[in-house]
C-alpha cells in the first residue's frame, strides 16, 4: 500500500512512518518545516520527506494519514477531501495497523504517561516477552519511542490530546485497551478542554473500551480518578497506593519492598510520582507474569530511566543541572519536592519556561505561584509565545513572581526570555558559594537552548 503522512516531521509522525515502512508499505510524506533530529532521521530511514505541501504529493498514495497539527486550508488535506480518498489520523493508524490481534496496554493519565510506558515496555522485554511500543520520548540509553514487537503485548502511551481537525476525540479511544493504567487526573489541554469534566468524559469513554477479561489499573489516591470509576463495572478494577499491602514499592523508606538486598531507587526516579509510575509499570507486569515476580522487580534497578525527566545535564561535587518536562503546576510541585528529599541540603534554583498550551494561559494562575514552594530562588520566563493568547486569558508572569515570592518566602525573579535568565542567574548564583545547589530546568520545550550556558555555569562554579 501506498501511504502518505501530513506532517511527516513531528516525531511521533516520523516514528510511526519508519514502523509503517516496516511493515512493508510504500511511504512517503511531507512537512513545512523540517529540521533535525527527525529530518535527518526520516533521510537515514529511507524515506525523503517532500519540504512544504502541495496537492500533487498525495495524488498516488492509496491512504493518507494527517497530523494534529494540520488543519482545513492545507493544500494537500483539500486534495484528500476532493478526490474521497481514504484517509486517517494518527492515532487511528496506529490501531489499525499495529493494535489489531494485540493485547494492547495503554498507560494514561495527565501525569507520568511516558516514564510509565518506557518503564513497562523494559520490563516486559527483559523477561522476553518481546512487546511493541509508542511513546513521546526517548529513554536515557538511546533507545527510541517505538518498537513493532513480536509478541502479544503492545505498551502505548495514551495521550488524552485530540486526535485530527477531523477527529476531536482524544488519541487513545483508538487504542483498544486490554491493559488499562491510570497514573493521575487534572486539569490540563486548556486549548481543547472547556474545563476538568471535559477531560472525565474522554477518560469514561476510554473505561468503557476495556474488556471484560482486561484489567483497570488506576492510583487510589487520585479523587478525579476515583469519580470517574465510581459506577464502572465493565471489567476487574485494581487501586493500588504506595505503602498499602500488596504494594511494591515503600515510598517513605525509599526502597523496594521484596527484593532481597532492599536496593534504593535509581536516582534516575526519585519522588512520589515515580513511586507511583513504578508501582503501576510492575503490576501490570505482574498481571502477564506473575511468575516472574524477581525477574521483574530485578530488571526495574537496571532501567537507565527517559530522557528529559529528572535528567542530569551536568555534575560536580557541589552543583546539580536537571533537565524536567515539568510544566503543570502538580507535576512542577512534586519535581521540586522530589529533588529536596532525595538531595537533602541542597539548595534549588527553580528555572521554569512557561511553554504548553495550558501553561500559556491563566488557569493556572494561582497553582503556579504555589507550585515553587520549596525552591530556594525561582526564575520564570515570559510566556513562549504572547500573541498565541488574549492578554485577558494570558498567564501574567509578572503578577507569577510576586504571589511565588509571597508563597516561598524566597526570592522570584522575571526574565523577558531564556536567555535574560543566563545573565541574572550569573549575578544570583554567588549567594549560594556556600551551598550545594541543584538547577531544576523544567520546560516541555527548548528552553532557548540555554542548556549548554547552564552546563558551563555549573562546571565553572566548581572551578572558582
Amino acid at each position: 500500500m501506498k501511504i502518505f503522512l501530513v506532517g511527516i516531521g513531528g516525531i511521533a509522525m516520523g516514528n510511526l512512518a519508519y514502523m509503517l515502512k516496516e511493515l512493508g508499505h510504500e511511504v512517503s510524506g511531507s512537512d513545512q518545516n523540517l529540521y533535525p533530529p527527525m529530518s535527518d532521521k526520516l533521510v537515514e530511514w529511507g524515506l525523503s520527506p517532500k519540504s512544504g505541501y502541495h496537492a500533487d504529493n498525495v495524488k498516488e498514495a492509496d491512504l493518507v494519514i494527517i497530523g494534529n497539527a494540520i488543519s482545513r486550508g492545507n493544500p494537500e488535506v483539500e486534495a484528500v477531501l476532493n478526490s474521497g480518498k481514504e484517509y486517517m489520523s494518527m492515532a487511528e493508524a496506529i490501531g489499525h495497523f499495529f493494535l489489531k490481534g494485540k493485547k494492547p496496554i495503554v498507560i494514561a493519565g495527565t501525569h507520568g504517561k511516558t516514564t510509565t510506558t518506557f518503564l513497562t515496555h523494559y520490563l516486559l522485554s527483559e523477561i522476553g516477552l518481546e512487546p511493541g511500543l509508542f511513546v513521546g520520548g526517548i529513554r536515557a540509553d538511546g533507545h527510541a519511542g517505538f518498537s513493532l514487537g513480536r509478541g502479544d503485548y503492545f505498551v502505548i502511551e495514551g495521550d488524552e490530546y485530540d486526535s485530527a481537525f477531523f477527529d476531536k476525540s482524544s488519541k487513545f479511544l483508538h487504542y483498544r485497551p486490554y491493559y488499562l493504567v491510570l497514573n493521575a487526573l487534572d486539569f490540563d489541554h486548556a486549548d481543547i478542554f472547556a474545563n476538568l469534566d471535559a477531560i472525565k468524559v474522554m477518560f469514561k469513554r476510554l473505561l468503557n473500551l476495556v474488556p471484560s477479561k482486561g484489567k483497570v489499573l488506576s492510583w487510589k489516591g487520585s479523587k478525579n480518578l476515583n469519580t470517574i470509576l465510581e459506577n464502572f463495572k465493565h471489567a476487574p478494577v485494581g487501586l493500588f497506593e504506595l505503602g498499602e499491602k500488596g504494594s511494591v514499592f515503600s515510598y517513605k523508606k525509599g526502597i523496594l519492598k521484596d527484593i532481597q538486598a532492599k536496593q534504593t531507587l535509581r536516582p534516575s526516579l526519585i519522588g512520589a510520582h515515580n513511586y507511583r509510575n513504578a508501582e503501576a509499570a510492575v503490576r501490570v507486569c505482574l498481571e502477564i507474569a506473575p511468575d516472574k515476580r524477581k525477574q521483574i522487580l530485578e530488571a526495574f534497578l537496571r532501567f537507565p530511566g527517559v530522557k528529559r525527566r529528572q535528567e542530569i545535564l551536568a555534575k560536580t561535587e557541589n552543583s546539580l543541572l536537571v533537565e524536567d518536562f515539568a510544566h503543570h503546576p502538580v507535576a512542577i510541585h512534586e519535581t521540586i519536592k522530589a529533588h529536596k528529599e532525595a538531595y537533602p541540603g541542597y539548595k534549588i534554583i527553580s528555572l521554569f519556561e512557561p511553554r504548553s498550551a495550558t501553561s500559556h494561559r491563566n488557569v493556572f494562575q494561582d497553582d503556579f505561584a504555589k507550585a515553587f514552594k520549596g525552591s530556594d530562588l525561582t526564575l520564570i520566563t515570559e510566556v513562549f509565545q504572547v500573541n498565541k493568547v488574549s492578554a485577558k486569558d494570558r498567564l501574567n508572569v509578572k503578577r507569577l513572581i510576586k504571589d511565588t515570592a509571597k508563597h516561598s518566602k524566597k526570592t522570584a525573579i522575571y526574565c523577558k526570555e531564556p536567555k535574560d535568565i543566563l545573565h541574572i542567574l550569573q549575578k544570583e548564583i554567588y549567594k549560594f558559594n556556600k551551598h550545594k545547589i541543584i538547577i531544576l530546568a523544567m520546560s516541555n520545550g527548548a528552553f532557548g537552548g540555554i542548556y549548554p550556558e547552564l552546563k558551563k555555569l555549573v562546571i565553572e562554579r566548581e572551578q572558582k
